[in-house]
């Protein structure tokens, strides 16, 4: 290696990391020209940086507005310092408890990039259930808590997918029947169910999570064969209780709800 790629190449790690700063200090997604103007790189340049944070999960774009925000390899790279995630630890003893009541197995997800991560599990002792998800990504709109964790992130996300092609994309065959479940998705507070989507005669059933100002962190998911999850058994009892976890694996993160703060 010669001493002028040397330089080069230390020279874009540093660049990478002043972009990844800004990102932490920035309260909003930032565009490519802002991020190009703060490293005082071309455009071209900032994009094959940011493009190989993207790859490693350090960095996200958001789809619909071209803009960029930190990504949760971030966030799990800095939680690790403090020993864990926050939304591992206070959330899994809620999946843990659920997992109990239900006997079967419950998921933290988050949001990582284009895909849904399965970062935390809680399992049960039944014979026949789906393999472990945890530590897989999946694309978002093929599970439920990818759907949910979408369609509360912006209402940008349901009129993208009105003005988007999809010719190519398997995963969205139907872009306004998509846009439409998003919406009852919205409606009905972060709730979701999905057939098949995690393979075969697999039901997801997802809630979501938010936090002290009110953004979703994630998705209390609960999964397993079709023939255990019948319609009335959803209605009455898992979507009840995924509810009642979700809201208070919200409190735990300061969530509270615009009705309680009117009421004080």
């Amino acid at each position: 290696m010669t001493h002028e790629s040397s330089a080069y190449t230390v020279q874009n790690v540093h660049k990478a990391f002043k972009i990844i700063d800004f990102l932490t200090e920035s309260p909003d997604d930032s565009s490519l020209q802002a991020l190009a103007s703060k490293v005082q790189m071309t455009r071209n340049k900032t994009y094959r940086i940011l493009a190989t944070l993207c790859e490693d999960g350090l960095v996200e774009k958001n789809m619909p507005t071209g803009n960029y925000r930190l990504g949760f390899s971030s966030f799990s790279m800095a939680q690790k310092l403090i020993r864990n995630s926050n939304v591992i630890s206070l959330a899994h003893p809620i999946i843990e408890q659920l997992a109990k009541k239900h006997g079967e197995a419950f998921y933290m997800a988050v949001i990582r990039g284009d895909e849904v991560l399965f970062l935390d599990m809680a399992d049960c002792n039944q014979q026949i259930k789906a393999v472990s998800l945890i530590g897989k990504k999946f694309p978002y709109f093929t599970n439920a808590a990818g759907k949910v964790l979408k369609a509360l992130e912006s209402a940008e996300v349901i009129e993208w997918l009105t003005t988007r092609k999809y010719g190519r994309n398997k995963n969205i065959k139907d872009p306004e029947l998509l846009a439409s479940e998003l919406r009852v998705i919205r409606s009905n507070g972060g709730m979701a169910v999905d057939t098949d989507g995690l393979g075969e005669g697999i039901i997801s059933v997802a809630v979501a999570v938010k936090d002290y100002a009110g953004q979703v962190i994630g998705a209390i998911t609960m999964l397993g064969p079709s023939f255990r999850f019948v319609k009335e058994r959803i209605e009455n009892e898992i979507i009840p209780s995924l509810r009642e976890g979700a809201a208070l694996a919200s409190q735990k993160f300061g969530y509270v709800p615009a009705e309680t703060q009117l009421a004080s």
